[in-house]
């Protein structure tokens, strides 16, 4: 197999952005566990509180977009580049719910999203250059913070919206056997400080900023 230029690179990494900002993220091609059709009518506080709720978990998929490129740019061995691969797939999936959810709704995606890819390739970036083991380890916290943020989302839902419930409920598992596959491959905990600090706070920066733009 050709090894890759740095050019090779730099267009593999515009073409997955382009991808991601246009709605054509890479995906398994599963439908939607919300289903079909829109659900219950909400009304519009309902409503815009849905479309945001799921506007913030849309940007939460776009930079996961762009950490697991980051990571698989800077993987070591092959069979961890290739569940990398694995899992960023499943998240575009998770990444098309949202979107279609967001504008159900009627709402935007986020209008940031081209930032939430590129600053979120570049923290991917250096998760794999500390070495796999840690890289593995970043997969687990970031899982693992993700599906507190999802668990709280499922409170802040209208009761009577389900289909954004059943859509959140299959993205919490899906994060939860992530970061169980990533630890069974050799992940290493992170430094308190990393997961403790500085990753709270970024990821409290994007849900709030998310939510309104």
């Amino acid at each position: 197999m050709r090894r890759l230029s740095p050019l090779d690179h730099l267009i593999t990494q515009a073409d997955a952005l382009v991808k991601v900002v246009s709605g054509h993220a890479r995906s398994t091609g599963r439908p939607s566990p919300g289903g079909d059709e829109p659900g219950p009518m909400l009304d519009d506080h309902d409503r815009q509180e849905t479309g945001r709720l799921m506007r913030v978990n849309h940007a939460g998929e776009v930079a996961a977009q762009g950490l697991y490129q980051g990571q698989m740019l800077t993987a070591r061995t092959p069979a961890i580049r290739a569940q990398l691969d694995q899992a960023a797939r499943e998240e575009g999936d998770h990444l098309h719910w949202c979107a279609r959810r967001v504008h159900e709704m009627g709402m935007h995606t986020s209008l940031l999203t081209p930032f939430w890819y590129v600053s979120s390739l570049g923290v991917g970036a250096l998760a794999g250059l500390s070495g796999d083991r840690y890289s593995l380890g970043f997969v687990d916290e970031t899982e693992r913070q993700v599906e507190q943020h999802l668990d709280r989302h499922l409170d802040r839902l209208p009761p009577s919206d389900t289909v954004s419930a059943r859509i959140l409920e299959q993205m919490k598992q899906e994060e939860v056997e992530h970061g169980a596959k990533a630890m069974a491959m050799g992940g290493r905990t992170l430094p308190w400080p990393v997961r403790s600090v500085l990753m709270p706070l970024t990821s409290k920066i994007m849900t709030h900023t998310a939510y309104r733009i």
